[in-house]
């Protein structure tokens, strides 16, 4: 039997981004219609990678602004983020910025396992940050970018399982920087 282990991740972002339609639609496989502003909630799920599998805890969070302060809760105990703005809000864009300098902050350490996320991307029409806005931000901060559509499913499986090897690949970069050697 396969060890699970079990990983915390908060999805953080702007109001109305799709942070609670892409948790909903990774874990029961369908898309909410209607927006009913998330407090905050609670999503498990078990991921199979590979031989590992891994106990998937998301925490859904309400929409931050750049003002927000961003509680304990989201920092100790948790392993990555998936950070999330929609393609067609520039304004947040510019949030998801600020969400990450206090992350990075409040951990105090220079790599974070995040997936940054551009939802929305089947609105094409009304797209106010382009892809290539996305990819250069996330490769300032070492880290994944997708673009994905809730509605459509588009790479929604994939923003998930992805955190998980961010997670795996932060923690193996770590671990080597802190080998002694002796000369």
């Amino acid at each position: 039997m396969p060890l699970v282990r079990y990983r915390k991740v908060v999805i953080l972002g702007y109001r109305s981004v799709g942070k609670t339609s892409l948790a909903h639609q990774f874990v029961e496989g369908e898309f909410l219609e209607g927006y009913d502003p998330t407090v905050e909630n609670t999503y498990s799920k078990i991921v199979t990678l590979g031989k590992d599998e891994f106990h998937l805890h998301l925490v859904d969070t309400a929409g931050q602004d750049e003002y927000s302060i961003l509680p304990y809760s989201f920092i100790i105990g948790v392993h990555g983020y998936v950070l999330v703005y929609s393609v067609t809000s520039l304004h947040s864009f510019h949030v998801i910025e600020s969400l990450y300098q206090k992350l990075h902050q409040g951990h105090g350490k220079t790599r974070l396992p995040v997936v940054l996320v551009g939802n929305k991307a089947d609105l094409s029409s009304e797209r106010e940050v382009q892809a290539v806005q996305g990819k250069k931000l996330a490769e300032s901060w070492g880290a994944t970018f997708m673009e994905s559509s809730a509605r459509e499913n588009q790479l929604t499986q994939n923003i998930f399982t992805r955190v998980i090897q961010e997670i795996a690949r932060v923690e193996n970069s770590y671990g080597q920087e802190r080998r002694c050697r002796l000369m």
